[in-house]
């Protein structure tokens, strides 16, 4: 498989965790994708031109992270990440939830890092910060039943470090004790130190 590549998207990072996890190798493709200016090699694969787009062996292309996760998760022998059975809803549940902060992170990050000053809506923004926050909320009142690893976990941690690398300011921690614990042992697993952004 090949991905269209950027070292610092959260949900390329999602792909190349469960890559590492289920000992998979996976080839970076080169990206330019931008909300503005549109990457037209990954637009020709993917119409919403967006990271990750990944190419099968036979050029057939898959998006976005959670297809291409359970594709990756489908081709191997080891623990899955996506169990089966009732097993499979808290975990999906769980991903919609790490993604939906993610998006809403994906917003406030474009708000104030993309848009010009004069034009930053605040009310937009507080609306995402809030739905970060609330996420935040969800996850510190279950963490203390996140064990194991699964596609669910990967991807809130994904989403906690991107926390970390594009709002540094924002401190997620502060009550939330039981997350914040679970997160600093799940960081220090190999796939999530050789995916970190600031790398």
């Amino acid at each position: 498989m090949k991905v269209f590549f950027s070292p610092f998207s959260p949900y390329v990072r999602k792909v190349m965790v469960v890559a590492h996890e289920t000992g998979q190798d996976v080839e970076k493709l080169d990206s330019a994708a931008s909300p503005v200016a549109r990457d037209t090699t990954i637009v020709a694969k993917n119409p919403t031109g967006k990271v990750p787009t990944a190419l099968l062996d036979d050029g057939a292309p898959l998006y976005d992270s959670r297809v291409i996760t359970r594709w990756l998760d489908a081709q191997h022998q080891g623990t899955r990440m996506y169990p089966e059975g009732e097993a499979l809803w808290p975990v999906l549940r769980r991903e919609a939830l790490a993604d939906g902060l993610l998006d809403a992170a994906l917003l406030a990050r474009y708000e104030t890092a993309m848009r010009p000053s004069d034009l930053l809506w605040q009310d937009w923004l507080d609306g995402q910060i809030a739905k970060i926050e609330s996420s935040l909320d969800q996850m510190e009142a279950e963490a203390e039943s996140f064990e194991g690893i699964d596609a669910g976990l990967i991807a809130i941690a994904c989403a906690l470090g991107y926390l970390d690398f594009r709002f540094p300011d924002n401190d997620w921690r502060s009550g939330r004790e039981a997350l914040d614990t679970w997160y600093s042992r799940f960081s220090e697993r190999p796939s999530m130190l050789d995916t970190r952004p600031d790398r």
